[in-house]
């Protein structure tokens, strides 16, 4: 595992194009083992003894102090994502138009087209099919009844499509995605298309791109600059249960989205808190006796 040093010299290769990408990610997890963390090395003790405090700085504690980030770095999968929705939206800014052929092939290739039936005076989609009255098909827009539903093929909603995107006939989500079986409209599944067109063609600069992120993340991390020193109680209460001591009283507990705990609040949003709570836990119990808990 990289000391702290080492990251920020591994960076700065990468940044200055001594390295490539794939030589950097190499050299990052080489020493990598499984449930190895960064704070059982003897750089991040080293480096730790430094900068802890000796009280808590948080309810002034001084039991079994630790440092407490209050920010932590992501899987490295979603910086790739991260980035890669960021190349794509620049280049469907920047080129909208796609050839027609080129996305009815993506559209073979990858989904599974469901026709849905329209309405032949007003292009509605999905009439109500009537089981005995004649017509079978009552459009709920335009109150027009017919035997015979209309479907469009694939290539026909392409080019109205590319006609006109606000189109009534391509709002439908009736391409699924053999991928994942979701379902997608012409203009998600143009988002799609150009998306893997520009992940395709950017592979090696998206990937350095949310490498260095990563990068700057870890570094950030093991610098100990987005961190307090904290007891062991309070440092649980922030990870495991996101809440925090209450600047006010020092003596509650509160969630980290809040500014301060019940007890501090004024008496009427108190009684409306409080009030929320026990009906919360009566659902609860309810749920748990009715075995839906």
């Amino acid at each position: 595992m990289l000391t702290y040093n080492e990251l920020i010299e591994l960076r700065e290769n990468l940044t200055n194009g001594k390295i490539e990408v794939e030589l950097a990610k190499e050299l990052y997890w080489k020493d990598f083992k499984e449930g190895k963390q960064s704070w059982h090395t003897k750089d991040w003790k080293e480096r730790r003894a430094k900068v802890i405090k000796d009280k808590c700085q948080i309810c002034d504690s001084k039991k079994v102090l630790t440092l407490q980030h209050l920010s932590h770095p992501r899987r490295f999968p979603e910086y790739i994502l991260e980035v890669t929705r960021a190349y794509a939206r620049e280049n469907i800014d920047a080129n909208s138009n796609i050839i027609t052929l080129d996305f009815i092939k993506y559209i073979n290739n990858n989904y599974d087209y469901l026709p849905v039936p329209f309405c032949p005076n007003c292009k509605f989609s999905n009439p109500n099919k009537r089981v005995t009255k004649r017509p079978q098909y009552l459009c709920t827009a335009c109150r027009h009844e017919f035997d015979e539903a209309h479907y469009k093929s694939v290539e026909d909603l392409v080019s109205i499509f590319h006609q006109n995107e606000d189109a009534i006939e391509v709002k439908d989500k009736c391409f699924v995605s053999r991928k994942w079986r979701n379902k997608h409209n012409l203009s998600s599944v143009r988002y799609w298309l150009q998306r893997d067109g520009v992940k395709s063609d950017n592979a090696g600069a998206i990937e350095k791109e949310a490498f260095l992120l990563y990068l700057n993340d870890n570094i950030k991390y093991l610098s100990f600059e987005d961190t307090i020193t904290a007891c062991k109680k309070c440092a649980f209460s922030y990870d495991i249960k996101r809440m925090e001591l209450c600047p006010k009283c020092k003596e509650h507990y509160k969630g980290i989205q809040f500014q301060t705990c019940i007890q501090c609040l004024p008496e009427d949003k108190k009684k409306i808190a409080l009030e929320t709570i026990e009906l919360g836990k009566a659902w609860h119990q309810m749920h748990k006796e009715l075995g839906i808990d």
